[in-house]
């Protein structure tokens, strides 16, 4: 019952994705996507940094649901308006644009149904904002190609046997399940190792081969 806050819990902690300012690079770009004083639901929400981020920042409206019962208190604590709840069943529990924006942070590749669950956030929010980390980096290629093993990176941390990630993706993968799920592309930023955005009129095999993750702001057709 824990995958989900495992992912968001062990990116907090990483370090190299960290911006000046203390918060994960990733979530700072998400943060720049919303407008100011929006109704946000932050689906996986974790800790409540992204949240906490949004609100100080943005001002907006926010609203959070966490898998695990440790996430949901610590971000209760933090006076975040959070419900413990599953990305893959309850979203369908929501209404129809009943928010500004939808956003998974780093979360995508450890849901079952990730389409569902993108098709899901698209009708809930007018906008949706996704980031996750990129399977198709030469990092991750050259371990699997030359080591003959499962990858190990700062932003895929776990052994296979152990992972909570079920559904590994790379930026083209993600391209392709925009397509399939009717949604618009009306930003996207892809980051090195360092964090740094790649330059946005690179082709996207440039992206796909050294962006280490990235997010994209989505909208309906």
């Amino acid at each position: 019952m824990k995958m989900l806050s495992r992912v968001k819990r062990d990116l907090t902690m990483t370090e190299s994705a960290r911006g000046s300012g203390g918060s994960r690079v990733d979530l700072v770009l998400i943060a720049e996507m919303v407008a100011p004083g929006a109704r946000v639901l932050d689906v996986g929400c974790g800790d409540g940094e992204l949240l906490r981020l949004l609100s100080e920042t943005r001002g907006v409206d926010g609203r959070g649901i966490e898998l695990s019962r440790e996430g949901v208190n610590e971000c209760v604590a933090k006076g975040l308006a959070v419900i413990q709840g599953d990305a893959d069943t309850d979203l369908a529990d929501y209404p129809d644009d009943a928010f500004d924006y939808v956003i998974l942070s780093q979360t995508l590749q450890a849901t079952r149904h990730p389409r569902v669950v993108l098709e899901h956030m698209l009708r809930i929010g007018r906008h949706a904002i996704v980031s996750f980390p990129n399977f198709g980096h030469w990092k991750i290629r050259l371990q699997v190609g030359l080591g003959g093993h499962m990858p190990t990176t700062d932003n895929l941390p776990y052994a296979w046997w152990d992972t909570p990630n079920i559904h590994f993706c790379s930026i083209k993968d993600f391209r392709l399940l925009c397509q399939a799920s009717d949604a618009r592309m009306e930003k996207a930023v892809a980051l090195n190792a360092w964090g740094t955005p790649l330059r946005f009129n690179a082709p996207w095999w440039f992206w796909n081969l050294f962006g280490e993750q990235a997010v994209f702001l989505l909208s309906r057709l």
